[in-house]
């Protein structure tokens, strides 16, 4: 089945659903594929703990503030797919689900879009993809040999499922530092990490954040000095979990491990620790594999852009996928500018 559109957003995530918000205000022509069976993005897929950075009002997509989730200062997953439901449906935005992007293509004037269910052609598209679905592990010696469990950010659910077993968490992210808090009472837990992990103050949230790597973002652009963005502040926002588990003792960090072996890790000085369970809390990296007909990566395999509108196809644009792409463009609060100006620029090239 083929269909026509003005503009294709792919993905139906919090960047997918603000790309829709403002285009819907411009009254452009658009259709959102989302890939999941549900509303909530990556969201509906988080660990049971997890918590946002922010209190509610500081976490709404434009148009729409998120309500404070009763007897909770900082909301969890739960109530963020509750909101992007309700925002879904608010906006009645025309979201397909569950269609999967198999590739976009050059088709002429137009960009064809591929799917498990149709294809659409556009004028214009807008990748929302996120980075969820590419979760990084980093190329460690040994990790065949291991024979234990493996897993990572995205598979863990609960610190029930780890009840009195030796686990490591590696990574001195947020997901790393949360994910330690969540383990440290019921396991007997190692913390492993590249550099010693840095803590925000405890009065430093999603708020402060937002502002610094906006603040840095504006200074690149007038051509000022480099502010450091949220990098200069720290690593580690102390969401109350983490810091309940901090002032315990229970969150210290150690070096990284350089090897896995039958039943654990090695350290470089050949000091061993039997593990059952590793979990690596080491990231994720753009969701894009649907883009690679177009041919756009450079020689290090990074997609060049002014902004969020791709150099090498101007009717491509790329959104929420974190500094790149707009100052904190992966955060709820941060991705409504880009997207607002996205639209903008789009609604220009249609006329």
């Amino acid at each position: 089945m083929s269909h026509t559109t003005q503009v294709v957003v792919i993905g139906g995530g919090q960047a997918g659903l603000a790309a829709g918000y403002h285009l819907r205000r411009l009254g452009v022509e658009f259709v959102i594929l989302d890939a999941q069976t549900t509303p909530g993005g990556a969201w509906q897929h988080a660990w049971d703990s997890l918590r946002l950075f922010s209190p509610a009002a500081y976490s709404s997509l434009p148009g729409r503030l998120m309500p404070a989730q009763s007897g909770e200062m900082y909301p969890d997953a739960q109530h963020v797919v509750e909101y992007l439901a309700d925002y879904e449906k608010r906006y009645e935005l025309p979201v397909e689900r569950p269609v999967r992007v198999l590739g976009v293509h050059r088709d002429g004037g137009l960009l064809r879009v591929a799917t498990d269910s149709g294809t659409w052609h556009a004028r214009a598209v807008i990748s929302a993809t996120g980075t969820w679905w590419r979760p990084f592990l980093p190329a460690v010696p040994g990790r065949a040999a291991f024979g234990g469990r493996q897993l990572h950010t995205m598979e863990y659910r609960s610190p029930a499922d780890f009840a009195g077993q030796r686990v490591i968490v590696v990574g001195g992210g947020n997901s790393g530092a949360q994910i330690a808090a969540d383990l440290a009472y019921d396991t007997d837990l190692t913390w492993v990490t590249q550099r010693p992990p840095r803590f925000l103050a405890d009065d430093i949230d999603g708020r402060a954040l937002f502002d610094a790597a906006t603040a840095r973002r504006r200074a690149l652009d007038e051509g000022r000095t480099d502010t450091g963005g949220v990098a200069s502040l720290g690593d580690i926002v102390a969401v109350p979990p983490v810091r309940a588990a901090r002032d315990r003792g229970l969150l210290k960090a150690g070096p990284m491990f350089t090897r896995l072996v039958p039943g654990g890790v090695e350290w470089a000085d050949g000091t061993r620790a039997k593990v059952e369970a590793i979990i690596w809390s080491t990231g994720f990296r753009p969701a894009l594999s649907h883009l690679s007909p177009l041919q756009l990566r450079g020689r290090r395999g990074h997609i060049v852009t002014e902004g969020t509108q791709v150099l090498k196809e101007p009717r491509l644009h790329l959104l929420g996928y974190g500094d790149w792409t707009g100052p904190a463009s992966a955060t709820l609060i941060g991705v409504g500018r880009p997207a607002r100006d996205m639209a903008r620029q789009i609604a220009e090239l249609l006329s």
